[in-house]
């Protein structure tokens, strides 16, 4: 079951996620007519900006948070005679009942266990030649973070899921993706010490880890998290995607 998300202080923070959202989009080849799904689309950021580039087509806007989905909607307000909006789950078969022209999706996949089962669902409603561009957290993606997180908490459980290039390449040809590019880029985000900083770590990437812990001791583990960080910022790597759906 996807979690739930804070999605107003979320889309309150300076996410580096608008810069990755540009450059995802930047990806694809539009004429301004496509249906485009974007998938884990969250408070509707890269929504809006899909909806700019597409003057005469339209967005399905797929996530699992209720939370992030209402946050969308409001962004939108004026704008959703163009959207289909879908609460779903992308480890599951896509209640998508149109064959879209691309798919995108920025700081989605780390958070899904399963990136074979993500990557035939959403072939599974991309037409014969559909475009495919993603961004999320790749292989070696804040590894401070992830060393801090075990030194805390030793039995932590695995909530993300960092994909290489060589597993990643694999998984989109088993389910009949082709012309891939596939690449990791470090890019490192540097945040004010103290409250943005905390904020940032206990909205965007702490929420699944503090859902474990009773509600008295999440100020302290965000704390003991930060202290840890040599300096702060959020090491991320990114894993860059680009390809196309197979066949004719």
């Amino acid at each position: 079951m996807p979690r739930e998300w804070d999605a107003r202080t979320y889309d309150s923070l300076p996410l580096p996620h608008l810069f990755w959202g540009k450059k995802t989009l930047g990806r694809l080849t539009l004429t301004g007519a496509e249906t485009v799904l974007d998938a884990g689309c969250g408070t509707g950021r890269d929504t809006s900006a899909l909806l700019d580039l597409l003057p005469d087509g339209r967005v399905i806007a797929l996530d699992g948070s209720a939370a992030m989905l209402g946050q969308l909607r409001a962004r939108l307000a004026d704008r959703l005679d163009r959207v289909e909006v879908i609460q779903a789950d992308l480890l599951k078969p896509l209640p998508v009942h149109t064959s879209v022209d691309a798919v995108v999706s920025v700081a989605a996949f780390h958070w899904l266990p399963d990136h074979d089962t993500v990557f035939r669902n959403l072939a599974a409603v991309m037409r014969p030649g559909a475009q495919l561009a993603f961004e999320c957290g790749g292989q070696g993606n804040v590894a401070s973070i992830v060393h801090a997180i075990n030194e805390v908490l030793p039995d932590a459980p695995r909530i993300w899921n960092f994909a290489g290039v060589e597993d990643t390449t694999r998984r989109l040809l088993a389910a009949e993706f082709t012309d891939l590019e596939v690449t990791l880029t470090p890019d490192p985000a540097r945040l004010e010490q103290g409250e943005q900083l905390s904020s940032f770590l206990a909205t965007v990437m702490l929420g699944a880890h503090l859902d474990l812990l009773p509600e008295d001791e999440r100020v302290a583990f965000v704390d003991a998290i930060t202290a840890r960080l040599p300096e702060p910022v959020v090491d991320y790597v990114r894993l860059q995607v680009r390809a196309t759906r197979a066949g004719t």
